[in-house]
């Protein structure tokens, strides 16, 4: 499966968590969240939601995730290459990973991509309660910063 996910991609129908089996749920919340819209993902997340990207960073709230990303890119879009449910949850929650790369331009305009993420979400009852993010940009705006991009 191969997905665009883009912060300039337009809203769908209005779907509900309950009607979305979980890889789908973590799939729209990404699609809502990266146009950005970090309002419209609520319905999709816990009030105990707990996020936590690259580096250890500790968020609460989907804005936060927004607010960082355009801090570190002047615009950014992923390309989902697969969603994978863990076999063998609980009936108290699910793991969903979302694995694929980043594409866009960082702050002084110049393009990448094939920037490589891995996202984990842990989905209870038709809401996300934690979502864990990894992906190279650190390494990256490194390499971008000494030239070797």
């Amino acid at each position: 499966m191969h997905l665009e996910v883009s912060m300039h991609s337009e809203p769908t129908p209005s779907m509900t968590h309950s009607a979305l089996d979980p890889a789908a749920l973590v799939n729209e919340y990404l699609r809502i969240l990266m146009i950005p819209d970090p309002a419209g993902v609520q319905r999709f997340i816990s009030p105990q939601l707990r996020i936590r990207f690259t580096g250890g960073r500790e968020m609460r709230e989907p804005a936060e995730c927004a607010a960082f990303n355009a801090s570190r890119y002047r615009w950014v879009k992923k390309r989902i290459e697969g969603t994978e449910v863990v076999a063998g949850g609980t009936s108290e929650h699910t793991v969903v990973y979302s694995i694929g790369t980043l594409y866009g331009e960082w702050p002084d305009g110049t393009p990448f991509e094939g920037n490589r993420y891995v996202d984990r979400y842990v989905v209870s009852h038709g809401l996300i309660q934690q979502m864990d993010v990894w992906n190279d940009s650190a390494e990256r705006l490194l390499d971008h910063k000494l030239g070797s991009a």
